[in-house]
């Protein structure tokens, strides 16, 4: 068996879009030097070939760098014209080299990045997929200029190994299209529910009426949470329900089994507590124990992916935004968040602490992104 490739080596893979004498920056090393200025603060081209310039001796420990750090006109060349779907399959395959296959929850969900609107195109849209067991994101896929969610999710599920895992989709992803995909995969879903299907929707809330809420409240298919946070008190109650008497066509949402509710009472002392229920259909056969934590683990792809891209790679005030620049400035950062996260060596550190650490360390560096010395 070969030895597993590095980071480097699926950058390799990565088809350089120059000819001729515009060649004179090695793609890979480009790659690699904007990965690394990402890593360490930097925010834009010019800021990277900043860091690369200040960075020259150290970055030819390990890149040749025949003819210096690129100019920030020539990164942000490279990146306008660079197929992003070689560089995300790139990524992808980066990451399943990494962690092998995938277990456990998979959460889906879409981001605006707010600051790569140019004139009247509109900024780019990402639909991301989370690896809850792992916290890593595992692929994204931009949405077309006049089309939506709902048609990037099967494109970006089919391009992964899901099988055995639990996709969770908030209501926008409640299509049946989507469930049948799923399915397909060898894997299970849970879909939130909301107005986009109204006529499921309001057969949950009839069906989860108080009288069976109650009843379910005496079995198996009930879990009750309270948490305590900065003055306020959360109360989170689960029921799951087999899909029984036809309320849900299996045959038109493929193999559901199964129906949930969520209610949460949000109690912060000053006024009435507020009260909101969420419904929710899965083809697995889980218990609600496991139904509660898909849950509440489906946020963590807002809490752990989308809040860490604008906190802390500030990717909402990147006005990147030319041609395939912002898509491809957008896999650059899930490069840097993906390698913070995995490294283990500090775990108390958090990630706005090992992105700094990054900047300041150059042996921390080069070790989370595994460079070897130049022959």
């Amino acid at each position: 068996m070969g030895a597993k490739k590095s980071l480097v080596d699926w950058l390799g893979e990565v088809a350089d879009p120059r000819t001729g004498p515009a060649k004179r920056h090695d793609l890979v090393e480009i790659l690699v030097v904007a990965i690394c200025g990402i890593l360490s603060g930097a925010e834009s081209w010019t800021e990277i070939e900043l860091w690369g310039q200040l960075k020259l001796a150290w970055l030819r420990r390990y890149l040749r760098l025949e003819n210096g750090i690129a100019s920030h006109d020539t990164f942000g060349r490279v990146f306008r014209l660079l197929d992003s779907r070689q560089f995300e399959a790139a990524f992808r395959g980066w990451v399943k080299g990494v962690i092998g296959a995938v277990r456990g929850g998979i959460a889906v969900d879409g981001k605006t990045v707010r600051g790569s609107h140019d004139g009247e195109r509109r900024a780019i849209h990402m639909v991301s997929v989370w690896a809850t067991r792992l916290g890593l994101a595992l692929g994204q896929e931009k949405v077309a200029e006049k089309s939506n969610e709902i048609d990037a999710v099967p494109e970006l599920l089919q391009a992964l190994a899901l099988k055995g895992c639990l996709v969770s989709i908030d209501a926008m992803g409640c299509q049946r299209e989507i469930a049948r995909c799923i399915r397909q995969m060898g894997a299970d879903y849970l879909l939130a529910v909301k107005g986009n299907q109204e006529s499921l929707e309001q057969s949950l809330v009839e069906y989860f009426d108080a009288g069976r809420l109650e009843r379910l409240s005496a079995s198996s298919g009930h879990l009750e949470t309270v948490e305590k946070d900065h003055g306020r008190i959360e109360r989170r109650r689960y029921w799951l329900a087999e899909n029984v008497f036809g309320l849900v066509d299996a045959s038109r949402w493929q193999d559901c089994r199964q129906v949930g509710v969520v209610e949460s009472v949000r109690d912060t002392g000053h006024g009435k507590p507020s009260v909101e229920r969420r419904y929710f259909i899965t083809s697995a056969s889980c218990n609600v124990a496991e139904f509660a934590a898909a849950v509440r683990d489906h946020w963590q792809i807002e809490n752990k992916l989308h809040w860490s891209l604008d906190v802390i790679f500030r990717e909402d005030a990147c006005r990147v935004r030319k041609d395939h620049a912002a898509h491809n400035f957008a896999i650059l950062r899930r490069f840097g968040l993906n390698l913070l996260r995995l490294d283990t060596s500090s775990p108390k550190l958090s990630l706005l602490r090992r992105r700094r650490r990054a900047a300041w360390d150059d042996d921390y560096l080069a070790r989370i992104l595994n460079l070897q010395p130049v022959g």
